[in-house]
């Protein structure tokens, strides 16, 4: 059953109509971030008005200032995306959290209307780098086939840059939440092979030879300082300002501190080498982290002990009275005995006989203990070979709770990173469990609530706490336990609702001033980046800025109006975009499109791109740029709204 209502007049223009399918935080920011933010016309697909996020949806839909219309439909069929206006549509964002759901809506989208932009939401990379080529190439044959309609072949001049983008609210998470907890301060960013990082300078400070350009100008006094660890969540009085001109950037009166953009390193480990070490070298590494100290407990000791102080009296015994009978059978007669598996003694000495009758009363007393303590100890070896418990020694480590899609891929980064993590979880079947295995990762497979879990993480030795469950209580409940076992501990956590965030952040800076605490997002950092990609831009990274964002995104100058022979000086508009870095264009290859990563090799590498351009270097047709963005200043390159060059 598929109900729909409208919160605008169904003959509002649709050329700029934009469609999401899916209801949980991503779907209901990217709505919001394309209604308030850009001025989209927007449906969204919802299965359930009550289930997930939709009753925020529909609250927004209800909203008279909004302009999102609302359908209701148990899945994305064929007869919900036609509903939707799919065939009209400018773009389609499939934000499903199962992978499946997002293909068989992506091909049935294509085959309903084939120059739909659209951006689909995919966890396995390699199934989405597939999908992105097919869903390509069904373009390409379509716009080729000599019997085609104009109703049935996309546009010769669609590029296929706008086609189809595969994103993942992962991967575009996983840089700031690893910055937060391993840097404490700062955004990272990775383009063409170089890492980045978004730095405050205070009022004042002289020039870093790393920093590339000013970012923000804090200008307010307020007691949250810009200077201090939490500069890039709290506006000063005066607010804050995104892509300044070189005025405001460095006139020291005015501005409060500067973000910089600043060159970390050149680290092309992303992900970490598979199954480097060998079968034997991970077997010799998984016996020597197995609990073996549980059959060396004390409730072990007492009972085998007793067992064999039984055991070498009855042998002495033994021995004194059998003649000639040597001290090896002494010993072997009375294990038997007590273990009821030796022959009656008939025909043996007297003393032999009583003996053995002594030896199987002490069997039936003592073998039930012998049974129990070994069932126990066994049971206990089981349970604590899941674990995987961090050596005594351990320090200034990171102890990340919550191995979904999103732990896993901050494990993988942290530890590509060379940091020391200790992993909680309490799901054994978590995505990251396996990971953090054969990464050799400390794994404590407890509830983080619990009071044993991180102390097994050793919490009160760490530097830092990143705590990334679905669970927004959970997630503080953990943080203000670590919190008392650790007051000085960083603290990052994924926190859903903003309000909540900003207040819990506030809160925990108040009791712990001298300690770091972050709140993060991971729909809203993904958010601007999905928004980009269904405006038809390709955004190679985001770093948020206080509750805003500057977007990163490669445009290639040919043709365009804004930049085509303007020098670099030139070419900057002041609070919309920045020119940071200067290359060649891949002849034949449009930003985004699949064929650039068919050779395996990041085209922008291919770009040879200058990072420190002279401002006087002119932008001709054969170059590519990175830019620096606001949300407007993305949506005036991508619409090509008038907006002159403001120089700086």
């Amino acid at each position: 059953m598929i109900t729909t209502s409208s919160a605008v007049p169904h003959d509002t223009p649709r050329s700029r109509h934009m469609v999401i399918c899916g209801d949980d935080g991503l779907a209901r920011r990217l709505a919001v971030e394309l209604d308030a933010v850009c001025g989209e016309t927007v449906t969204v697909v919802l299965p359930s008005r009550h289930h997930e996020h939709g009753g925020e949806i529909d609250a927004l839909h209800r909203d008279p200032t909004s302009g999102i219309e609302l359908l209701v439909a148990a899945r994305p069929d064929e007869q919900a995306l036609r509903a939707a206006g799919v065939e009209q549509a400018a773009a389609l964002a499939l934000t499903y959290g199962d992978d499946q759901t997002n293909m068989m809506a992506a091909l049935l989208a294509r085959s309903i209307n084939p120059s739909v932009r659209l951006v689909i939401r995919m966890y396995h990379r390699e199934r989405g780098r597939h999908l992105e080529q097919l869903l390509d190439r069904a373009v390409l044959a379509r716009r080729n086939r000599p019997d085609a309609s104009p109703q049935d072949s996309p546009p010769a001049d669609l590029p296929l840059d706008t086609s189809t983008t595969v994103l993942s609210d992962a991967d575009t998470a996983v840089p700031e939440l690893v910055a937060a907890a391993a840097l404490g301060h700062g955004h990272t960013l990775q383009v063409a092979g170089k890492v980045f990082r978004g730095v405050v300078r205070p009022a004042g400070t002289p020039p870093h030879t790393a920093d590339l350009a000013t970012l923000a100008v804090f200008s307010g006094t307020d007691r949250h300082d810009p200077r201090s660890e939490d500069s890039a969540e709290t506006p000063g009085d005066g607010g804050t300002q995104l892509l300044p001109d070189t005025v405001t950037a460095y006139h020291s009166q005015f501005t409060h501190g500067r973000l910089m953009l600043e060159e970390v390193t050149a680290d092309r480990t992303l992900e970490v080498p598979s199954a480097s070490r060998g079968i034997g070298g991970r077997l010799r590494e998984h016996l020597t982290h197995l609990p073996w100290k549980v059959f060396v407990s004390r409730e072990m000791t007492s009972v085998f002990g007793v067992l064999a102080a039984v055991v070498a009296l009855l042998s002495l015994a033994t021995w004194a009275a059998v003649d000639g009978i040597p001290l090896w059978k002494a010993v072997y007669l009375p294990l038997l005995d007590i273990f009821t598996m030796g022959d009656p003694a008939t025909g043996e000495p007297r003393a032999r006989k009583f003996l053995q009758l002594i030896a199987g009363f002490t069997g039936i007393a003592i073998l039930p203990l012998v049974v129990a303590a070994t069932i126990n100890a066994t049971g206990a070896f089981r349970a604590a070979s899941i674990n995987h418990l961090p050596s005594d020694d351990l320090g200034d480590h990171i102890v990340l709770v919550g191995l979904g899609k999103v732990g896993t891929r901050v494990l993988v980064r942290l530890r590509s990173a060379h940091h020391r993590v200790v992993a909680v979880e309490r799901d054994p079947r978590a995505r990251g469990v396996a990971v953090a295995r054969e990464l050799g990762v400390p794994l404590i497979l407890e509830d983080a609530t619990g009071p044993r879990a991180l102390d097994l993480a050793r919490i009160a030795q760490s530097a830092s706490l990143l705590v990334l469950t679905s669970d927004d209580s959970a997630n503080l409940d953990i943080v203000m336990a670590a919190r008392e076992a650790n007051p000085g501990v960083r603290a990052v956590m994924r926190l859903y609702d903003d309000d909540f965030a900003a207040t819990v952040s506030l809160t925990l800076r108040a009791s712990y001033p001298d300690a770091v605490t972050r709140s993060r997002s991971v729909s809203a950092l993904a958010s601007p980046a999905f928004a980009a990609a269904m405006m038809g831009r390709h955004v190679v990274g985001v770093m948020p800025v206080e509750r805003g964002v500057l977007l990163f995104t490669t445009v290639d100058v040919a043709g365009h109006p804004a930049l085509e022979g303007f020098s670099v000086h030139e070419a900057f508009a002041r609070n919309e975009w920045r020119v940071l870095a200067v290359g060649s264009a891949v002849r034949g290859t449009p930003v985004g499109s699949p064929s650039e990563t068919l050779g395996g090799q990041d085209p922008l590498d291919r770009a040879g791109f200058d990072w420190r351009p002279p401002h006087g270097r002119v932008l001709r047709a054969g170059d590519r740029v990175v830019l620096a963005t606001t949300r407007r200043g993305l949506d005036i390159l991508t619409r090509g709204a008038p907006a002159g060059p403001d120089a700086a």
